[in-house]
């Protein structure tokens, strides 16, 4: 199994004024016929709390389109959260200066196993986290959206592949045992194919399949299946991977 390339941005010394992301808005519908949007949240608690790892990502996914749809401004205080609700409010706060920032959920990942957020670079950059790449967090739920439809669903990552054909490969045998297995494709310098395996309504039954893959010493994490997760088409397998 190919082994994701850990992506650490470089550290921008120049001053900039960040932008604060417009509210939340209803849930829209997808241009592309017979396709969802992902905003499919379910509740989340006002107050909620999660302590862990954050990163921060910038180029060359800005200008990019996140996966709600909107293009990732790295200038704007927006976020990548693996779970949570698109236009989900967090207060970010960084736990070894107390700084705090305010970001709104409009993006899937970190995909590094250990981190539980990826900031935009304004956000990182608001609490002293563009030198150090990496740090302490703790988040909390401000906001949430109003319009909160139930079909969710959870999936586990078990890996990512710089190959389609090897991530195929490997979607193809899951899929026999676990009955569904899907392929996400992360866009970057070059694509990286991931690998999703199952379909849980709930984050409990997600981790418990997590739980029976890493007993395997498969290293699986719970991700949110999102309806609007791009398809993985071919690609040249001399490209190299691009994570975060």
């Amino acid at each position: 199994m190919a082994a994701c390339l850990f992506l650490f941005p470089a550290c921008g010394r120049k001053h900039k004024v960040a932008r604060v992301p417009s509210a939340p808005q209803p849930a829209r519908t997808a241009s592309k016929a017979g396709s969802e949007s992902s905003k499919h949240p379910a509740p989340v608690t006002v107050g909620h709390t999660e302590t862990g790892v954050a990163s921060w990502y910038g180029i060359p996914y800005h200008g990019r389109p996140a996966a709600d749809g909107e293009i990732y401004d790295m200038e704007t205080l927006v976020a990548a959260h693996r779970v949570l609700p698109f236009n989900t409010w967090l207060r970010v706060t960084n736990l070894q200066n107390s700084k705090t920032v305010d970001v709104r959920v409009i993006d899937r990942g970190p995909f590094v196993d250990g981190r539980i957020i990826d900031l935009s670079k304004a956000a990182a950059r608001q609490i002293d986290l563009l030198g150090p790449g990496v740090g302490p967090v703790r988040l909390e739920v401000i906001a949430a959206p109003a319009d909160i439809p139930s079909d969710d669903f959870y999936t586990v990552q078990i890996g990512a592949f710089a190959v389609y054909a090897n991530a195929e490969r490997v979607r193809t045998e899951y899929a026999q045992r676990f009955g569904s297995a899907q392929l996400a494709i992360k866009q970057g310098n070059a694509p990286l194919y991931r690998v999703l395996v199952g379909k849980e309504r709930s984050i409990v039954g997600a981790q418990q399949l997590a739980d029976q893959l890493n007993a395997e010493g498969k290293g699986g994490f719970v991700v949110r299946l999102d309806e609007t997760i791009p398809g993985a088409p071919p690609a040249s397998p001399s490209q190299p991977p691009s994570s975060r």
